[in-house]
């Protein structure tokens, strides 16, 4: 008798950056990685690697340090990458999830919470989170990611940021190809980089929302919250249900708490 595969049967533990990479650049929607990434998990199913969960500091970490009063500038890490391949039972997220934030609990015991990002405009709403334990507290309009007319998807803090200078030379050859002014009214003092040129060239943010949620490993920094725990409710009131990368009204509810996607490290709200 051939015994059922479950969630249970999924083993996660720490891999090299290079294999978290290769599969987040094969499974995630984005197709990207996030360099700054610091601890990466695999998820394994009969020894075969079929997912990969990346955490690291936010790129604008200051900004979300005031989110909960009194965290220390390690007290908390965002899980920035979250890919799945289809191949892994029903449920695997948010058991592997469980298991990364019991991992992160033992061994960075000074970490009190985790951030991610739901991307509405391009992925989901956030079904994983909601189904592992993380509350919501955050939904808006999306203007951080940007859609080239060729296309081509870009964050808004990647063509700003004076460190992501290989996002920011990738959108200057989108913007050299399209205007006469070849990319060179795009930079700024400090290495960084204005929206203008981007914009002149058709540059636009893609319609959708950004969702963010926080999961707490301590409960005392709940306590320290300073923005509002919106019920999950509010999602579909303000229409910003996303499944798939479609507004869920086009689609069936997903009550599986599994999705295929990830996360947008440079939405912050």
């Amino acid at each position: 008798m051939q015994t059922m595969v479950s969630a249970k049967n999924i083993i996660v533990k720490p891999i090299k950056a290079s294999v978290a990479n290769e599969v987040i650049k094969r499974l995630h929607y984005s197709g990207k990685v996030v360099n700054n990434s610091q601890l990466h998990l695999g998820v394994y199913l009969d020894d075969r690697l079929e997912g990969a969960m990346q955490f690291g500091p936010s790129l604008d970490k200051r900004k979300i340090q005031g989110i909960v009063s009194g965290t220390s500038w390690n007290g908390f890490i965002e899980l920035n990458r979250l890919a799945f391949s289809d191949k892994l039972p029903r449920n695997s997220e948010s058991r592997a999830i469980s298991i990364a934030m019991k991992l992160i609990k033992k061994h960075y015991p000074h970490i009190e919470w985790v951030i991610s990002f739901a991307d509405g405009a391009q992925c989901g709403d956030g079904t994983i989170y909601r189904a592992s334990g993380f509350v919501l507290t955050g939904i808006k309009k999306n203007t951080q990611m940007w859609e080239a007319p060729n296309k081509e998807v870009f964050s808004r803090m990647s063509l700003t940021d004076g460190r992501s200078k290989q996002q920011q030379q990738q959108a200057r050859l989108v913007v050299s190809r399209l205007t006469v002014t070849k990319g060179k009214d795009t930079g700024k003092a400090g290495g960084g980089a204005s929206m203008k040129a981007y914009i002149d060239a058709g540059f636009k943010p893609i319609p959708g929302f950004q969702l963010r949620y926080i999961y707490f490993l301590n409960q005392d920094a709940k306590d320290r919250l300073m923005v509002p725990i919106f019920p999950f409710s509010k999602i579909d009131e303000m229409g910003a249900g996303m499944y798939k990368g479609r507004p869920k009204k086009h689609e069936p509810e997903d009550h599986s708490g599994s999705g295929r996607g990830g996360t947008d490290p440079d939405a912050p709200i």
